[in-house]
């Protein structure tokens, strides 16, 4: 009987395995570059324009568009895209690849990776991360840094899996009106909302955006979120942190400083979140992520 023939593996691919995840992650491209992550974007359409996350988009534009009333949406990669990233890291010297993304509970993304998982000339393991933003991009990072020659790939997939299911993500958005537009959340919850002209707190559970907490004032919603995280992070033994906003750096900032603070953290990293997902939350939303390592 044969012996099993033994793949050369690049240095570029610890273990072999390349990392690919979506641009929803939120990942800064210096930060996917160091850790040898592959990013294929999303798309968003501003009126009759398309751009593509991360290349010509800004949240400039996203929450101006917004504030005008200018239509906005957002479209999944094909298949054919996640194709030709496969076959490049193929080519570049991967022996299998673990892809990373957004809940399938709210994108196609991950449909089209499966389809493209199919043609790929190596074996790629898809994973749902059950979540958006900053917890897609730690779960793709832990699953970067967890690569090595005795590491499965299907050891690789599973830390991104468990660490988007232990992540906590809390959004605080002004208005549901953008995720309801969008159908990212029920509209009757929208609707009630809106009348009793609450500041809603939102969570993602189980793949999909979920009320949390109604607080009556914008001021007491971001106090509460700084409490939970805080009381998140604090569970856990080591942790990744990280707050977002759309269109609103002072508030994003200050709760961040706070929450360093608090956790006996140097710095809390701030940054606006990418296009796609401030297509759906809009202006002055404010968000944090906690993921465990």
């Amino acid at each position: 009987m044969a012996g099993k023939r033994r793949t050369k593996k690049s240095a570029a691919f610890p273990g072999g395995v390349a990392i690919v995840t979506d641009s929803t992650a939120s990942l800064d491209p210096a930060d996917a570059e160091r850790e040898g992550i592959a990013v294929v974007p999303l798309s968003v359409v501003v009126g009759a324009e398309t751009y593509t996350e991360g290349v010509d988009t800004s949240a400039d534009l996203i929450a101006g568009a917004l504030k005008e009333f200018v239509p906005v949406s957002t479209s999944r990669p094909n298949p054919d895209e996640f194709a030709e990233v496969y076959a490049r890291l193929a080519k570049d010297g991967a022996t299998s690849i673990v892809s990373v993304h957004l809940s399938s509970r709210m994108s196609g993304t991950l449909d089209s990776a499966m389809l493209a998982a199919k043609r790929s000339p190596v074996p790629v393991s898809v994973v749902d991360s059950r979540q958006v933003g900053l917890a897609t991009g730690f779960a793709a990072g832990l699953a970067a840094r967890a690569r090595g020659e005795d590491v499965s790939p299907e050891d690789v997939a599973e830390v991104a899996r468990v660490a988007g299911a232990g992540s906590t993500a809390l959004i605080y958005v002004d208005t549901l009106e953008y995720l309801r537009r969008g159908g990212r959340v029920n509209a009757v919850g929208a609707l009630i909302g809106s009348a009793l002209a609450v500041k809603p707190l939102l969570t993602i559970t189980d793949g999909l955006v979920v009320p949390l907490e109604k607080v009556r004032t914008s001021g007491k919603a971001i106090a509460r979120m700084e409490t939970l995280a805080a009381e998140a992070a604090e569970e856990l033994d080591g942790f990744d942190i990280g707050v977002q906003h759309l269109a609103n750096a002072p508030v994003a900032e200050q709760l961040a400083e706070r929450l360093a603070k608090r956790l006996g953290r140097e710095v809390v990293p701030v940054d606006e979140v990418g296009a796609v997902i401030g297509a759906h939350v809009g202006p002055g939303t404010v968000a944090v992520t906690v993921t465990p390592h």
